[in-house]
């Protein structure tokens, strides 16, 4: 009987350093997991969101050679806000239904940047790990307006 006291008691306290062990090990990876998750969706926003800004910024343009310049600007502006510099993005803008900026015609926007995974050197070698992210966003000219063309 007291041997088996003295194993019981050399086993004490270690169920806190286990636990403490183990809650580490997965919280860790757990957490850079939910922190990627939040960049891939901020660059997600984003690149939807300079897509909407250059349509719209197209559409109101006085006239074809403007209209690009201000569409790619604009998506340019929005992607700063969501803090994607303008090398890593890239704007393709076309129309649809005819010359750009008449009755019935339309404007589609592509935006495609990447996300950097966080606390990723590039020392482990070649470019840094990221997720590519995309949008494509069409807008109406619109069929009772002037034509612009």
């Amino acid at each position: 009987m007291t041997s088996r006291r003295r194993r019981d008691r050399g086993d004490r306290g270690s169920a806190v350093v286990e636990t403490t062990w183990l809650a580490l090990l997965l919280l860790i990876p757990l957490v850079y997991v939910v922190i990627a998750v939040f960049e891939v969706q901020r660059a997600a926003y984003g690149v939807s969101a300079a897509g909407r800004a250059a349509g719209r910024a197209f559409v109101q343009a006085p006239d074809p050679g403007v209209a690009e310049a201000r569409a790619v600007r604009a998506a340019e502006l929005v992607l700063e806000d969501h803090r994607i510099s303008a090398s890593e993005g890239s704007v393709r803008v076309r129309c649809t239904g005819g010359p750009c900026l008449s009755p019935g015609s339309s404007v589609v926007v592509t935006v495609s940047s990447r996300a950097p995974l966080p606390f990723l050197p590039d020392v482990l070698g070649g470019a840094r790990p990221s997720v590519r992210v995309s949008s494509t966003h069409t807008e109406p000219y619109g069929r009772f307006r002037e034509d612009r063309s």
